[in-house]
């Protein structure tokens, strides 16, 4: 009779014979080891719509999806890389209306004065931001940090937040250089010029996070003590002074409220410190 003894009633005695396991290594169109379709940038953003605090006017700005992208490694000063797409690009919020940004932990924070303040300063001579198309490209993601820094500033945001702005956007010249094309024009410039910005962000990092380090609270920028403390040697050193981060990051290794984790970079980070200064005796 047959497992499929029947099938005649629907027409189908032809099949009536099929093996239950045939081409079962195959997909539904009966091809075998189909490749998957490739996951591009695009696929794990979408637009969120936010609501902004100067001006009211609700706009979407592209965001990476929860849970899409996975962190591989991170840099010593604490940059974070992720796989298939480099989701600092997408940190910085900006109003197409008014001109007003922020660092996305940032963006609804803000007083009725420090909105007077970009009103005046900014949204008044602000001519719009021009559509980015599916992705954000680091010279988008640049600008628009930028003008998230330049409204810290109107504002009169925290020193912390300005010194937070600084060292993303160092963080982006720094993913650009590395992800330049090789048929860039006059590449090697480029990326020498990427390095002198990136440079200058990391001494107005260094410079405000230890500043904020002496008169604001923790955390941070959602960084805890020992992290910023960690984070201040680091620039200290990119920023080639020496004897300052030797005496930050041995502040996080004597440390009783610092975990082993942390401790265990710190010591690593020392050592790169004391080879980079042998280097530029």
């Amino acid at each position: 009779m047959g497992i499929f003894s029947g099938l005649e009633s629907f027409g189908l005695s032809k099949l009536k014979n099929v093996d239950i396991y045939e081409n079962s290594s195959s997909d539904v169109n009966g091809s075998k080891n189909v490749e998957k379709p490739k996951i591009v940038e695009a696929d794990i953003l979408f637009d969120k719509t936010y609501t902004c605090p100067v001006c009211d006017s609700e706009f979407k700005s592209k965001t990476i999806r929860t849970g899409k992208v996975k962190l591989i490694s991170a840099d010593t000063d604490l940059r974070p890389k992720y796989q298939l797409v480099d989701a600092l690009k997408y940190d910085a919020i900006a109003c197409p209306k008014c001109g007003y940004a922020a660092l996305n932990r940032f963006f609804t924070y803000m007083t009725s004065a420090q909105s007077k303040l970009i009103r005046e300063q900014i949204s008044a001579n602000f001519k719009g931001i021009s559509d980015s198309g599916d992705v954000y490209s680091y010279d988008d993601a640049i600008a628009r940090h930028k003008l998230a820094l330049v409204n810290t500033v109107v504002k009169n945001g925290k020193t912390s937040e300005r010194a937070y702005t600084c060292l993303k956007l160092a963080w982006l010249c720094r993913g650009k250089a590395e992800n330049l094309p090789e048929n860039t024009t006059d590449r090697d410039k480029v990326i020498k010029e990427l390095k002198a910005e990136e440079d200058e962000l990391i001494k107005n990092a260094y410079e405000g996070f230890s500043s904020a380090f002496m008169k604001e609270q923790f955390p941070l920028c959602g960084m805890d003590e020992c992290t910023s403390t960690y984070l201040v040697a680091d620039l200290a050193r990119r920023c080639g002074n020496f004897e300052e981060a030797i005496r930050w990051v041995s502040r996080v290794i004597t440390s009783r409220q610092a975990n082993e984790r942390i401790k265990s970079k710190a010591r690593e980070l020392k050592d790169l410190i004391k080879a980079d200064e042998a280097n530029n005796k």
